[in-house]
């Protein structure tokens, strides 16, 4: 069941999960516990702003505010994350020139914690997804694209725990499927696995065996289809164990969050932050403990 948020401010109070609140005031007033996200999607080697050229996105962007925006948010914030949902490759000259060089350099400079495998990723071919996986100090994560036999192989891991000031944090990653999306000479022997499936195996073990406070996905599915395809609300209502869903693939822009229940009743919150690096997208996630409902604030900010 899709909500609101209006609704499900409603309906919810207290009790397990969490709780989707209207902003960061709310959530700077607890004194709870707070853990920062901060997220992106489909950059698409936008490493300089949009051109000054009148158009709608005009001078907005760029690699460079990004990483003066993150760096303020980490001066202010105890407990920060950084996160991408995949999509970094392709889209100006710089890929053209440097092959994704560039741009894993830099996710790795503003200290990025962990990201996922988009479709366009693939696009220099995987053997060069693997070189410059090379320049990466942070995680690439991926549960359902089985890279064994591949140059990819031993590159990624299905999901990682993060310890942010005693709140354990497991993330993991799912990838659209590529046949059809992708010519095969540029993923060669991947094998993709249905993501629902791997999603909810991979959550259990993060909830259950790593006993992780929140759990999360980087999703590379897409938002939401007209079709049966599986999107983030389709894995979101298929799930049990996934707290936070962020996406990618659609180049959706929310303005808040959306919550959908998962099989069990419980709110499944996914986020999305279009595309080109025009947004940089912040949760705020509160656990007060003794039972009550972990609360989310957003405050999705232009770069």
């Amino acid at each position: 069941m899709l909500l609101t948020r209006r609704h499900f401010l409603r309906q919810a109070a207290v009790g397990g999960g969490l709780l989707l609140v209207p902003g960061l005031a709310q959530a700077r007033a607890m004194s709870a516990p707070r853990l920062t996200i901060l997220h992106t999607n489909d950059w698409h080697s936008r490493i300089d702003p949009f051109p000054d050229d009148g158009g709608r996105n005009a001078n907005r962007g760029g690699a460079e505010r990004r990483a003066a925006l993150i760096a303020r948010v980490r001066a202010a914030e105890p407990n920060v994350m950084l996160l991408d949902s995949g999509d970094i490759f392709q889209g100006t000259p710089y890929f053209n020139f440097f092959a994704g060089e560039l741009e894993i350099k830099l996710m790795s400079q503003m200290g990025y914690d962990a990201a996922t495998i988009g479709n366009h990723d693939f696009d220099g071919g995987i053997d060069n997804l693997a070189t410059q996986l090379r320049h990466a100090n942070f995680e690439m994560l991926s549960a359902n694209y089985d890279f064994k036999g591949t140059p990819m192989e031993g590159k990624t891991k299905p999901y990682r725990v993060f310890n942010k000031g005693g709140i354990k944090v497991g993330v993991f990653g799912l990838g659209i499927k590529l046949r059809g999306l992708v010519p095969e000479q540029l993923y060669g022997n991947t094998q993709y696995q249905d993501p629902v499936e791997r999603g909810n195996a991979i959550a259990r073990v993060l909830r259950e065996k790593e006993k992780c406070d929140l759990v999360i996905c980087l999703s590379h599915l897409g938002f939401r289809y007209r079709s049966e395809e599986v999107s983030d609300v389709v894995l979101a209502e298929a799930s049990k164990d996934i707290d936070l869903i962020l996406g990618g693939h659609t180049h959706t822009f929310l303005d808040e969050p959306v919550v959908v229940n998962n099989q069990q009743g419980d709110p499944v919150i996914i986020n999305q932050v279009g595309f080109g690096g025009l947004r940089l997208g912040r949760l705020d996630v509160t656990f007060p403990g003794n039972g009550r409902r972990r609360c989310v604030a957003c405050n999705n900010l232009r770069v």
